[in-house]
């Protein structure tokens, strides 16, 4: 087999250096967008709006404009979801216009000058209270839908709660109820895995510093994502997410590190209900719960003892049976499936 001459082997290798420093030049530079949607009622926006003085992001996108409103309360405190609408998005558009948004704090709404002693539960719903009044006059509705995952699901509920004339229904999904005895129940998950499998240093953590590891080994025992042992597939479909930058990148986890260490939980100490105590589960709209089978997080029989004290015109607790914390990512199309479902039965269409 002939070799290829020396000098057409640099000249190969500098080709390939400049395409590499080209590619890489556009990854870094390229701006944040979202891709269109075909359709004459399409709507496809990323966008900024000031709420309560601060600067916020927020991505909207339906096939019809004219669809009901559904707005996406992400998970954390500052986790955001919109860097994983593409992976499940698609399902969700056809029935109903999309709203995520990057709270105070989170994701491409963070900022290093971001006040501190801003982020308080009060502050963030009063955030919500302003962005659904703008989405009602922006899109001329008196009620939307709204869905809260995880941290989401616990300012969804207080927002049902208080703003009943607002909403077509509240959907919980990841649900959280009582912070403590979800803290209980999975480090007890973790512990009887950590046996089963003869993993001391799990043990050892778990008895020494529980909250400085519990995330790690609840991934590790498949309580976060049932399909993966970390966090990977979600940093990795993060990155391919097209409405952040690359400068907006590092904003996921600064965003989730500081406003984990510096929320104030003034609104019912971070707790929605305890058998002993009741709390918030009478609600006047209808209520649905998405639920992950294997979630540890917000672990599984708590929500299910929460879902049977729900007081409400109607409520639905679906079952994904392949799914830890994450429904809408590990089983997106079931997920959508789900919501537009809710839509036939509640909003007629």
């Amino acid at each position: 087999m002939p070799r290829l001459p020396i000098r057409r082997i640099v000249a190969l290798a500098g080709i390939l250096v400049v395409v590499s420093l080209v590619v890489v030049a556009v990854v870094v530079l390229l701006p944040a967008y979202t891709p269109g949607i075909r359709g004459p009622r399409a709507i496809a926006s990323l966008e900024t709006v000031t709420l309560g003085g601060w600067e916020q992001s927020i991505l909207i996108r339906g096939r019809d404009r004219e669809a009901p409103v559904l707005l996406f309360l992400h998970g954390g405190p500052g986790m955001p979801a919109m860097y994983l609408h593409h992976r499940f998005g698609s399902f969700v558009e056809d029935n109903f216009v999309v709203v995520h948004w990057d709270q105070r704090g989170a994701g491409k709404s963070y900022s290093e000058a971001l006040p501190r002693d801003t982020l308080r539960v009060s502050r963030m719903l009063a955030d919500a209270e302003e962005l659904i009044g703008h989405l009602r006059e922006r899109f001329g509705r008196e009620r939307l839908v709204l869905v809260g995952h995880s941290w989401g699901s616990y300012l969804g509920a207080l927002l049902a709660e208080r703003h009943p004339e607002w909403l077509h229904a509240w959907v919980g999904v990841g649900q959280v109820t009582d912070p403590e005895a979800e803290r209980l129940r999975a480090d007890a998950f973790i512990r009887e895995r950590a046996r089963e499998e003869g993993l001391g240093e799990a043990l050892e953590q778990m008895r020494t510093a529980p909250d400085a590891h519990r995330e790690r080994w609840l991934f590790r025992f498949g309580g976060e994502l049932h399909g993966s042992t970390s966090f990977l597939p979600l940093v990795v479909a993060g990155l391919l997410a097209p409405e952040y930058s690359f400068g907006e990148v590092p904003k996921v986890a600064e965003g989730s590190q500081v406003s984990s260490r510096h929320m104030e939980w003034d609104v019912r100490g971070g707790s929605l209900w305890t058998p002993e105590e009741g709390g918030v589960s009478r609600f006047e709209v209808p209520v649905w719960l998405l639920q992950g089978r294997y979630d540890m997080v917000s672990p599984s029989p708590l929500v299910a003892e929460y879902f049977d004290a729900i007081r409400a015109p109607g409520k639905r607790l679906v079952w994904f049976e392949e799914s830890a914390h994450f429904p809408f990512f590990e089983e997106p199309e079931r997920f959508g499936e789900a919501l537009a479902r809710l839509r036939r039965e509640l909003l007629g269409g």
